[in-house]
């Protein structure tokens, strides 16, 4: 009777093996198209997106895949490195589109290939979710086709300004006596943070005492950091993706230069931490998304544990934070999963019209597009480097830490 019964339970076992393979087979590919950064300056980030895509088709996978009707697929993609340069990004959707036969596009590396990438897929009316273009200037062109899941440049740093009058007002000084230095790319995602910093700067009368572009090679801003000795402004704002950061944050400590605030993007995705220990310490750094925000969807669970399962499947980030270009890839594919399923439907056009319908909630933030393809719906917040580690700071309804001020050099 025992040898029966455990000849049963194999074969129920095997049984179930088979039912669970069969449903699998049942699932056509749904075939995505990018062309993304995986060699040049963009490269880091161009990694973490495609890794970010790659873990969101793992665990939509696992959660039955994308269901259109009576039909289950899984989504796949095709990626080109477009080496960091838009000319080539623009070739290889072309290549994509008409060759590759791709359908529905995923977005590249950073505003700028965003730029040269989304006149082709209008013109082809391609729809096209992208999580790394983040410039307003995407936006006012009257685009169908694209959408963006996280939100505009000009918000990025604009909330350290405001920072910096509060804590200006609270030591019993004024707004307007505060001096501010900007040191940016030039390229679209920089200088529309430029564009709100400044702005902002404006509103209460601040002084900008530097305002100057980063060498093309991101390599050296030096001669900016002797300036800023000179100057001692209260606030210096820093905008040069991955290798911006790094090279700000490497020289503010070999000029052991002391500035009460200093703002920057991309410094978990530059591993600031990783590279220069302490010199990182006090520094805020704008996020489009932490893992401590109370978001959370039915595919990748609250962004506490999206962080934690990312890191058990790419073991290199172990010890690091999941960079937010990583969540924002993950959702953009989670945009596409939604919008397929509300359309139930895989004409392009049908999709494109779900997805301008969009309103969801998930790990990474609330989803809603405005008519111009933006997303309206979710903030940006601020991190402060302490003792190593990156707390939400601002603004104060996600706040998780309070500000360390004045930041002194290291």
């Amino acid at each position: 009777m025992k040898k029966i019964s455990a000849l049963t339970g194999l074969m129920a076992g095997a049984c179930m093996l088979m039912s669970q393979g069969s449903v699998a087979q049942e699932c056509e590919e749904l075939i995505l198209g990018s062309a993304i950064s995986l060699t040049g300056k963009y490269a880091t980030n161009g990694i973490h997106a495609k890794n970010g895509y790659e873990f969101a088709f793992k665990k939509i996978a696992e959660h039955g895949g994308v269901k259109i009707g009576d039909k289950c697929y899984n989504f796949k993609a095709i990626y080109y490195d477009d080496e960091s340069k838009g000319d080539r990004g623009a070739t290889l959707a072309e290549r994509l589109i008409n060759q590759d036969k791709v359908q529905y596009m995923l977005g590249p590396y950073s505003s700028g290939l965003t730029k040269a990438i989304a006149p082709v897929t209008e013109k082809y009316q391609i729809p096209m979710v992208e999580a790394e273009g983040a410039s307003r200037s995407l936006f006012n062109k009257g685009y169908k086709y694209l959408f963006a899941v996280l939100s505009t440049s000009e918000q990025y740093l604009a909330s350290a300004i405001t920072l910096a009058a509060e804590k200006a007002e609270s030591a019993g000084g004024k707004a307007s006596d505060v001096k501010v230095a900007v040191a940016v790319e030039n390229d679209p995602f920089s200088l529309d943070i430029r564009a709100g910093v400044l702005e902002d700067a404006k509103k209460f009368g601040m002084q900008i005492v530097i305002d100057e572009q980063l060498p093309r090679d991101l390599s050296d801003m030096s001669a900016i950091l002797t300036k800023a000795k000179l100057l001692k402004p209260d606030v210096l704002i820093v905008s040069g993706h991955s290798k911006g950061a790094a090279t700000a944050v490497r020289q503010i400590g070999e000029q052991n230069l002391s500035v009460p605030m200093v703002a920057m993007t991309h410094c978990e995705a530059a591993d600031v931490v990783g590279k220069f220990g302490a010199a990182a310490n006090d520094i805020l750094c704008s996020t489009q998304w932490a893992e401590t925000l109370t978001y959370s969807d039915s595919i990748f669970g609250t962004a506490a544990e999206y962080e934690v399962e990312f890191k058990a499947n790419y073991t290199e980030y172990e010890g690091k934070k999941v960079p937010y270009q990583t969540a924002q890839a993950s959702a953009a594919v989670y945009v596409f999963k939604d919008a397929f399923e509300r359309a139930g439907s895989l004409d392009k056009d049908v999709v494109r019209d779900a997805i301008a319908a969009t309103d969801l909630s998930t790990f990474y933030g609330q989803i809603k597009f405005s008519e111009a393809g933006n997303n309206i719906a979710k903030p940006m917040v601020l991190r402060q480097i302490q003792d190593g580690e990156y707390n939400v700071v601002a603004p104060s309804a996600f706040a998780s830490h309070p500000l360390n001020w004045p930041r002194k050099a290291q």
